[in-house]
């Protein structure tokens, strides 16, 4: 695809690669916006992203090539501030762009390392990160000689995705060979599947929890914590993120030297990353560093709950400028998201907003009559109807609100028939 440019802008801007979707993305582009001029490069033309844009470049952005020859012309034309992305596939070819640049960047060899995770492993391994026992793996058997000797329950995740899409926990010999095929079939359309491209670890118990932090010229800052809510077992689906502007895990010593020492080991250098972590029985460990802001919303509902605009930290971050931490409020934010009881078409999707509690900051409607919803592992977020945000003083005020808001959105519609018994 040959390059094809349209706007101009008055003053250097910053160059954002991929735009995301517009219900889990927009809020950061639009945020961005609003702190600098933002020049878009994207596959296609921009469309609900024009508002907030000075210009915008149509280029192949999984095409690390052509996105440098344009981004250097771009450049010499109007030069340009920063690069950043918060779309997970486009994050490595953002980070070699701006390297070619000169400009302040992850480094393009730490952020591809972040994007396979059996690379992250053998960093990790190296630098003795705490972490799960790993193998990648290209056949069953191999699988379950791995998980043999790492001995049950064993996590099957995929190598390269995200989201914990495709990511199983077995608890025997028996449900293994079923686990292996779902992750191995699970994929992404931008992606190229992996000969070894499922991972064997050692289950992680405990909660999990995700840091989005700012690195600075190799320093990690942790700007919030989200505590995740998971459902479908034995699936790891993300039900739900609950953030608490001074939850006391942000300055607990262990958990900030191993998000330091994660992010050493990688080689990262500046940019916005999103860590999860399982809090465990022996300690801290790092399940795996994101190069990117976290998605499902979680910014957003941090910002609900810190005040802080995580756009505009990444946005001056990508300029080489370190954010300031500022005493933050005692409050707590809240996103739910709401899946079918079995797989189905939609019929109908009703909200009806009176009567809502005031801790219920917003319900977003996902889907439309026609729409067909799979429950997990068949779709993950695919199979969401609706999200609830409750923001509140404390992390029970929302769940209590969300109940209430769950009963004011009703869902109706045809189950399919091959979808499996309701448990």
């Amino acid at each position: 695809m040959a390059a094809i440019t349209q706007g101009s802008a008055k003053k250097s801007p910053i160059l954002v690669i991929g735009s995301g979707s517009l219900i889990w993305r927009e809020y950061l582009l639009r945020s961005i916006s609003e702190s600098c001029d933002v020049w878009l490069f994207s596959a296609g033309e921009a469309t609900w992203e024009s508002p907030y844009l000075v210009g915008s470049t149509r280029v192949d952005t999984l095409d690390a090539a052509a996105t440098i020859r344009a981004a250097v012309e771009l450049n010499e034309r109007l030069g340009i501030r920063g690069v950043l992305s918060y779309d997970e596939i486009r994050v490595p070819v953002a980070a070699a762009v701006a390297e070619a640049l000169g400009l302040p960047s992850g480094g393009a060899e730490a952020v591809v390392a972040c994007r396979d995770k059996a690379l992250t492993r053998q960093k990790f391994a190296a630098a003795e990160v705490p972490q799960p026992r790993s193998y990648a793996v290209s056949s069953v058997e191999e699988a379950a000689a791995r998980a043999a000797s790492i001995g049950y329950p064993v996590v099957v995740k995929p190598r390269a995705l995200a989201g914990s899409m495709g990511v199983a926990l077995v608890e025997d010999p028996e449900a293994l060979p079923t686990a292996y095929a779902s992750t191995r079939s699970a994929e992404f359309s931008e992606l190229p599947r992996l000969e070894d491209g499922v991972l064997i670890e050692s289950f992680a118990d405990g909660p999990e929890i995700s840091i989005d932090a700012a690195c600075h010229d190799g320093t990690v800052y942790p700007l919030f914590v989200a505590r995740k809510k998971t459902g479908f077992a034995p699936y790891f689906e993300e039900v739900g993120h609950v953030v608490s502007a001074r939850d006391p895990l942000l300055e607990d010593p262990e958990i900030v030297r191993v998000l330091q020492a994660a992010h050493s080991a990688l080689g990262l250098s500046t940019l916005m990353t999103h860590t999860e972590i399982r809090l465990t029985s022996t300690g801290p460990k790092v399940i795996e560093v994101n190069a990117r802001l976290g998605g499902d919303l979680i910014p957003y509902t941090a910002q609900l709950a810190t005040g802080v605009d995580y756009g505009t930290v990444a946005a001056r971050l990508a300029e080489g400028i370190c954010p300031t931490l500022d005493e933050l409020p005692e409050r707590t934010a809240q996103i739910d998201f709401l899946y079918p009881v079995t797989d189905l078409v939609v019929d109908t999707l009703e909200v009806t907003e009176g009567g809502l509690p005031a801790e219920v900051h917003r319900i977003i409607p996902l889907v439309g009559p026609g729409r067909t919803l799979r429950i997990p592992p068949r779709e993950h977020v695919r199979g969401r109807y609706a999200v609830v945000i409750t923001v509140a003083q404390t992390p029970e005020a929302c769940d209590e609100a969300r109940a209430v808001a769950e009963k004011h959105v009703q869902l109706a519609g045809t189950p399919l028939d091959d979808a499996p018994p309701v448990v």
